[in-house]
């Protein structure tokens, strides 16, 4: 099915796709049934090379004015590469490290040391699932507390041997349910906040689709924190927010609410939530999952390298630093509001 899978704003492509994949069928038939044809008729190669540049045209045209809700949509895309696909291309010699000593294995979070380049890392990231099974065994990436837990033991083992922390974001929140809730999820969370902000040892965080809420910040108290192009990191999804504000969600009012939370990219990177934004091929990640891979394993690698000119010691009141400069700002008192504005009217004038 999702190999099938179309996003509704992609439709102009589909036509485009389908005439290609026409003449691509044609040239082969021509070619069997003329071999001293070769691979096939030239008109056809160049009805098919002039067919794939107007694709490559309408998919920048299209990909370059994306609105915040189909940003979401792209970034919920089923064939989106998740954490254990990024482990599988960027990661050498990755173990796996099961559970929480405490209550159980939770398939959400994934955990394991793994070599990124010529680095050793503990790398932790969300999963969802790819077909109906994982995905039902993962809750579609909605974490336990034993996941969080999880998440946590294995970052105290990362700093006991020195090694950076790796983690990838891929969550639309945490589990709501009754058991996670009695097990203690906002406080798995909370004590993830916490514990992360003490940790002697580098953490960077890559947010590789949604990340949505405590669920995506349990995992992302971090030195340096990117966002991949068309991936979206806010408080609350564009849904949830519009359930709260309008007491229903359609499309209308989840359009409204994904552009009134700024959670693209672009947002975030204007206020400050991350520091650098990982450009995705054209189209998305889902088009060129092996790109995508090497812009990400390209960051990483860069920013753990940047991160090791500093003392271990010194990480933590770094990172404090960081988050304390979340939503600075000054207040300004009226008069000098009046001199401000009557300075720049003055400078109007006077040019």
């Amino acid at each position: 099915m999702a190999k099938h899978f179309q996003l509704d704003f992609e439709k102009p492509l589909i036509e485009i796709e389908r005439q290609i994949e026409a003449l691509q069928g044609a040239a082969t038939r021509t070619a069997e049934a003329q071999p001293e044809k070769g691979a096939g008729d030239d008109a056809f190669q160049v009805e098919i090379g002039r067919l794939r540049e107007a694709h490559e045209r309408m998919l920048a045209t299209i990909y370059r004015s994306l609105s915040p809700w189909n940003t979401v949509r792209v970034a919920r895309h089923p064939l989106r590469p998740q954490t254990r696909d990024y482990i599988r291309m960027i990661c050498k010699d990755f173990c796996e490290v099961h559970g929480d000593r405490r209550f159980g294995d939770d398939p959400a979070i994934v955990t394991g040391m793994a070599r990124i380049g010529s680095i050793k890392c503990m790398v932790i990231g969300h999963q969802k699932g790819k077909d109906t099974e994982e995905k039902l065994e993962c809750h579609f990436g909605c974490a336990h507390p034993e996941g969080y837990r999880k998440a946590m033991a294995k970052m105290r083992l990362a700093e006991k041997f020195n090694l950076p922390i790796v983690t990838f974001v891929d969550t639309p929140g945490a589990y709501p349910g009754l058991g996670a809730e009695e097990r203690g999820q906002a406080e798995a969370i909370a004590y993830n906040l916490r514990e992360m902000s003490r940790l002697k040892t580098p953490i960077i965080s890559v947010i590789i689709g949604e990340g949505g809420s405590g669920g995506a910040l349990g995992i992302a108290v971090a030195d340096k924190v990117a966002m991949l192009r068309h991936s979206w990191y806010s408080v609350i999804s564009p849904e949830g927010c519009a359930a709260i504000l309008w007491k229903e969600a359609n499309e209308q009012t989840n359009t409204a609410a994904a552009r009134a939370l700024n959670l693209t990219a672009a947002d975030n990177l204007k206020l400050g939530i991350v520091d650098d934004v990982i450009e995705e091929p054209l189209g998305g990640a889902h088009r060129d999952p092996e790109q995508t891979a090497a812009n990400v394993q390209k960051w990483i690698v860069d920013r753990l390298r940047e991160l090791r000119r500093f003392k271990p010691e010194n990480l933590p009141r770094r990172r404090y630093e960081r988050f304390r400069k979340f939503g600075e700002y000054e207040i300004a008192t009226r008069a000098g509001v009046e001199t401000t504005l009557g300075q720049r009217s003055q400078a109007r004038q006077e040019s």
